[in-house]
């Protein structure tokens, strides 16, 4: 999160928009830190990004109309207000993962290390994302992707306005257009691609355009608009004093003030990770911001709190508490291999707030306010490039496994985890075939077929890709996958959480049977259709293990139904979608479920190098009879809809090959782990489960066998 120097480059300064600074860095510290406390606490990046806006037009518009613009000197102080802290958390983060990662992780570091050099980490994100990547836990330079947002607004939007000063449009109605276009983009995609929306700086740029309207408005219409103000602060005057109180523009600048904080506070309380964010809830810390930077410092709570010396304080060291604090939390989150103690991720927070202390008292203010200026650029440029060339040097040398002795025994523990052409991106999800077959996009839709002639049509969720993602990547077996993530294949029941939007999660799940039937008429080769989704959960309405203890499911139709129903609608939903299947003479499979471990599966590799506490690391073993009791009620559904489908299913028992008589587990005998994470398979266990069902099915259709 970047600022403007409003001292030199003649901007009455403003203590409050530090404070408010602080409000927005503090709330994404405490989000991180202690997610469920501040659920909305993530808001706060929207609200820097009307400060940036708001800030760096206030300069380019000023000194514009000056005559006094140079795009050089714009970007050279842009260089040493950003680069200096960057460069040392950079090089930070690299150094202390030399020690403390196995190498696939630092491969990872590396390739995140360059994109943030390069200030890319938001396409680089982009394109990880995806139900398999890594939880984002556990990526150190995850916050860089807001940088990446706000220089790729820095890069484009003073050549637009020097461009249209230059052709002299009026720069207000520039902004204007830009900003509902890209306001646009961002409600369109958030419906069809939510990570893109997220992440992309088309999407984005409407916040920082916001916050450039307001300072074309302070700029150039504050007098024009000042008797309308006027009046607005004599009528708020009259409403709120009970004796006529003097119209000094006070009131109205309280008034806004208090309007914005309210904004913000909702937005905290209300925004959570669940919702389709940014869409139009971006709108409610956009708006916030904005009412309160143009209430301007005379509002109360403004120069009361805002400008507090500790307010201002925090707002001052923002930008490198924003970059210390969450590689210290996630690194935290690494060696933990789960969520740090209360404790350690205090000690994080207390530490990362002393390291961006000293980083902007010794590294920042030397670098941006003494003498050399001109080698100064030049040497932080070639420091970045460096840092930058370093990172990526690492992910070509997939991490350097020589750092530690035993690492290719610890890392082949998740060989072949990642990389198939299946999962890389968002983009890999629907193949060729597909795009011709459904002739639109749909948001998270997985759909793949490795021949036009496939004979077996896999459905689901992302269990129902975890069974083949390992023979698809590899174009065998025929197959063809349609599922959705997070979906179960109902005609018109919904699996849905309490945070999520019933109207945006049917939008996405109606989908995959529709799609499926289609399939069914158009590719006439397929034989069979196999269910495969997550069972357990979904049945009893909640996760299983640390990882997923507090999440919640309901299956239901509207979202006024909150009839607890999810035995029976697992089991109606099934046999509704399996007779569809039927009508078409097609032989139906359905899957039983894998074991659920309960634990991440990296967390039960060896003890690493660095290590916070010396604790004993759990065994990725459930005991047999923890996961009979698990999944007694699935497997009654699972019972119950092959009795209403007349016993015309066949029932694959996948978790069986994971379990003996006395535990389920991941399957590490030969150090080589069959989970990618809690519940779903890596590209081993995918390997090893769709053999085992390779066998099964033929001889499950053999003549002589029975269901």
């Amino acid at each position: 999160m970047t600022s403007a120097n409003p001292h030199l480059l003649h901007i009455k300064y403003r203590p409050d928009i530090d404070g408010l600074r602080a409000i927005a860095v503090l709330s994404v510290v405490v989000f991180h830190a202690f997610p469920n406390g501040l659920k909305g606490g993530f808001i706060g990046v929207d609200i820097f990004f009307v400060i940036s806006g708001y800030l760096i037009s206030s300069i380019i518009f000023q000194n514009l109309e000056k005559g006094t613009f140079s795009f050089g000197e714009f970007y050279a102080r842009r260089v040493k207000r950003i680069f200096p802290s960057l460069i040392l958390v950079l090089a930070a983060s690299y150094a202390f993962g030399w020690f403390a990662l196995f190498a696939d992780e630092y491969k990872e570091l590396g390739k995140h290390i360059a994109a943030g050099a390069g200030f890319v980490s938001n396409f680089i994100l982009w394109g990880e994302d995806g139900y398999f990547d890594y939880s984002a836990e556990t990526k150190p330079l995850l916050h860089l992707w807001s940088l990446g947002i706000e220089e790729q607004f820095y890069i484009v939007w003073p050549f637009l306005i020097w461009l249209a000063w230059r052709r002299n449009f009026n720069i207000l109605t520039v902004t204007v257009l830009v900003a509902l276009a890209s306001f646009y983009l961002n409600m369109r995609g958030i419906r069809f691609d939510s990570v893109a929306t997220f992440y992309s700086p088309q999407t984005r740029f409407w916040e920082l355009l916001c916050g450039s309207m307001l300072a074309w408005l302070a700029l150039y219409r504050k007098g024009a608009y000042a008797p309308l103000r006027a009046k607005l602060d004599a009528w708020l005057a009259s409403v709120v004093y009970r004796e006529t109180h003097e119209a000094d523009g006070k009131t109205l600048a309280n008034a806004l003030s208090f309007i914005g904080l309210f904004l913000l506070v909702y937005g905290f309380s209300i925004i959570n990770r669940n919702f389709y964010f940014p869409g139009k809830w971006a709108v409610i810390p956009m708006l916030g911001a904005v009412l309160i930077i143009s209430a301007g410092p005379q509002a109360w709570f403004n120069r009361t709190v805002l400008s507090n010396r500790l307010a201002v304080w925090v707002g001052v060291i923002s930008f490198p508490l924003y970059l210390w604090h969450w590689p210290l939390l996630s690194f935290a989150r690494v060696l933990e291999t789960e969520v740090p103690s209360v404790n350690i991720r205090l000690v994080a927070v207390a530490l990362s707030v002393l390291l961006a202390w000293l980083t902007y008292r010794l590294v920042e203010q030397p670098i941006r306010f003494g003498k050399g200026n001109k080698s100064k650029t030049a040497v932080l440029m070639g420091m970045m490039l460096i840092i930058g060339n370093i990172g990526y040097f690492s992910y070509l040398k997939d991490g350097f496994e020589f750092r530690q002795a035993d690492a290719p025994s610890k890392t082949k523990l998740f060989a072949d985890v990642k990389g198939t052409v299946l999962f890389n991106t968002p983009d890999d999800w629907v193949d060729d075939i597909c795009k011709a077959e459904l002739g639109a996009s749909y948001e998270s839709l997985i759909c793949r077929f490795t021949t036009s002639t496939p004979k077996t049509l896999v459905v689901g969720d992302s269990h129902a890709a975890q069974f083949v993602y390992d023979s698809i990547s590899k174009g065998a077996n025929d197959l063809a996958l349609v599922a959705v993530n997070g979906c179960l294949p109902f005609v018109d029941l919904v699996a849905i959480n309490p945070y999520e939007e019933f109207s945006d999660k049917a939008s996405r799940c109606r989908v995959v049977m529709p799609i499926v039937l289609k399939v069914l008429r158009d590719f006439p080769s397929i034989q069979q259709v196999v269910f495969a989704t997550r069972g357990a959960m979904y049945v009893d309405g909640s996760g299983y293990g640390d990882v997923e203890k507090k999440n919640t499911y309901r299956i239901i139709k509207d979202p006024n139904d909150l009839l607890p129903e999810n035995y029976n609608r697992f089991i109606s939903g099934y046999v509704a979608s399996i007779n569809e299947i039927l009508k078409f003479g097609k032989q139906v499979i359905f899957v039983e479920d894998v074991p659920e471990i309960g634990v991440e599966a990296r967390s039960c590799v060896e003890d690493r190098p660095i290590k916070i506490t010396d604790k004993e690391r759990p065994d990725c073993i459930v005991p047999r009879k923890s996961f009979d009791q698990r999944n007694t009620n699935y497997r009654h559904a699972v019972g119950s809809i092959n009795a209403a489908t007349e016993n015309r299913i066949k029932i694959f028992p996948a978790y069986k090959y994971l379990c003996d008589e006395s535990s389920c587990g991941a399957g590490l005998e030969d150090g080589v782990s069959y989970f990618y994470d809690d519940d779903h398979l890596s590209l081993r266990g995918s390997h090893y489960i769709f053999g085992k069902f390779s066998e099964w099915l033929a001889k499950a259709s053999s003549p002589s066998s029975k269901n």
